[in-house]
């Protein structure tokens, strides 16, 4: 993954076979392709990051006001398709951070987590500063460099994604609501992002994009995903529903 602080892994680079209708991949990508993290889209969108901050308090009110008010914005939610292998990588984070790697059912009970002003706004505090605090990085050292870190000083698209999972559990959020998930950028190259399940709909966050944007909005083909129920365990992605 190499765009927005992004460390190349994987040499991904090569664009996957078939694609859905909803963008997603008919299987999930091998072992061979490796995540390329888009590098230089990721420089620009962290400077336009450090620009513009988080979205504002009146943003912030707008949208959630919306969706309380019962407005249809037409939001699809992901799909889980056929059990698939975890990205090696992904088990070796597991190993590890094993605690990252469990259910983790903190602060919220049951059902699905309804889009609040407050939830909103520590999603958009959590990927502004984690946009921020990780210099883009690329992996010059292959296969064998390929590693899902938290926090570190520099790194690529896979730490950007770990890291913000890692601070939203922290700050009292189910594993079950954060889930990653390997895409494929227009360019061609994979990529790792952050999937935000909200009871209105599921959003992304990644480190190519300071935006929080509805699954379906953001360009990407989708590879696989984290399953809600297990964090080990991963999943293609079937075709979106509402």
């Amino acid at each position: 993954m190499t765009l927005l602080g992004v460390r190349p892994k994987l040499a991904f680079g090569r664009v996957a076979p078939e694609t859905s209708r909803n963008g997603s991949l008919s299987s999930a990508a091998g072992e061979a392709r490796k995540f390329a993290c888009p590098f230089g889209a990721s420089v620009l969108a962290l400077a336009i990051a450090a620009v513009a901050g988080t979205l504002s308090n009146c943003a912030v009110q707008a949208f959630t006001l919306g969706y309380s008010r019962g407005v249809n914005v037409g939001l699809e939610r992901i799909q889980f398709a056929t059990p698939v292998l975890a990205p090696f990588a992904h088990m070796r984070h597991c190993v590890q951070y094993p605690d990252e790697c469990r259910v983790h059912r903190i602060a919220f009970r049951g059902g699905k987590l309804a889009l609040t002003e407050k939830r909103w706004a520590d999603l958009s505090a959590v990927n502004a500063q984690v946009n921020r605090s990780i210099r883009p990085e690329r992996n010059l050292l292959g296969v064998a460099g390929e590693e899902w870190l938290i926090a570190p000083k520099a790194g690529d698209c896979n730490d950007y994604a770990v890291t913000k999972r890692h601070d939203l559990l922290a700050h009292g959020w189910p594993s079950r609501a954060l889930l990653l998930a390997e895409v494929i950028v227009p360019s061609g190259e994979h990529h790792l992002v952050v999937v935000v399940r909200m009871k209105e709909g599921d959003f992304v966050i990644d480190n190519l994009n300071a935006n929080i944007r509805p699954w379906n909005k953001t360009q990407y083909r989708w590879v696989r995903i984290q399953t809600p129920s297990n964090p080990a365990a991963w999943a293609t992605v079937g075709r979106a529903s509402a």
